[in-house]
């Protein structure tokens, strides 16, 4: 498996844990505040993404689905209610995470179709074709290994399956990237420090995007591996990509 400069990309620098450790034990430790963070550091912008992800499969139908890096569960709540699947099945490392996650399940009486369990992206503990689609939404950035995960999910995918990749990107336009890489550099740390208690779990955000993989670099390492039909598509000015690839 080939390394990517991510891959070495952790939360915190003086740990001498695994990057997967280091990741499950900052997600833990911000859990409580993490759905308010998101919604507060993107104005809200990221439940439209995450709409525009799981309309892509709309055409499929998909019935038993996985999601990934499934968190605190807000795409697992979201294809639930927008595809109407037989079963959704959530995995994260974090248990913190997944804790705050069953209690919205609960709240929203979805738990006889969503289910949530720790579970690692690169070991997925479930047979070969097993699920008609995957979706991961802010995840693979966090993989300890990108490519042993990419391989994972098309192992659990059905022939004909889809997976749908949302994350962060870096925009091109000039005067917007300084924008960003300013509000990455410094807005979002400082906010973090202030209200999640964490510094290093937005300076890690930051990071771990300026190193990550994207756009035409992700999509021929999807090929490499085997998906097919591959893509991707740019939201709000770059910030964001939506990937497919299919089994």
């Amino acid at each position: 498996m080939a390394n990517f400069a991510h891959d070495h990309v952790v939360p915190y620098q003086d740990s001498e844990l695994e990057k997967k450790q280091q990741v499950a034990n900052m997600f833990d430790s911000i859990a409580g505040r993490y759905d308010f963070m998101n919604r507060f550091l993107s104005a809200g912008i990221d439940v439209k993404w995450r709409k525009k992800a799981i309309n892509l499969l709309k055409p499929l139908q998909p019935q038993n689905v996985l999601d990934v890096a499934t968190g605190t569960g807000d795409v697992a709540i979201m294809t639930a209610r927008m595809l109407q699947p037989k079963k959704i099945t959530g995995i994260d490392i974090s248990e913190g995470m997944l804790e705050i996650g069953r209690e919205k399940i609960v709240k929203q009486g979805l738990s006889a179709i969503i289910d949530l369990q720790k579970g690692d992206s690169e070991t997925i503990n479930f047979p070969d074709n097993s699920f008609d689609a995957i979706t991961v939404a802010f995840g693979v950035r966090n993989f300890q290994n990108l490519e042993k995960g990419l391989k994972e999910m098309l192992r659990v995918l059905k022939p004909g399956g889809k997976l749908v990749v949302l994350e962060f990107s870096r925009p091109k336009e000039p005067v917007f990237k300084t924008l960003y890489n300013i509000y990455m550099n410094l807005i979002a740390p400082g906010v973090g420090k202030m209200l999640a208690k964490n510094k290093e779990a937005y300076q890690y955000l930051n990071d771990s995007v300026q190193a990550f993989p994207e756009r035409e670099q992700l999509v021929s390492i999807m090929q490499g591996l085997g998906y097919r039909d591959t893509s991707y598509k740019t939201l709000t000015l770059g910030i964001c990509c939506i990937y497919c690839g299919s089994k």
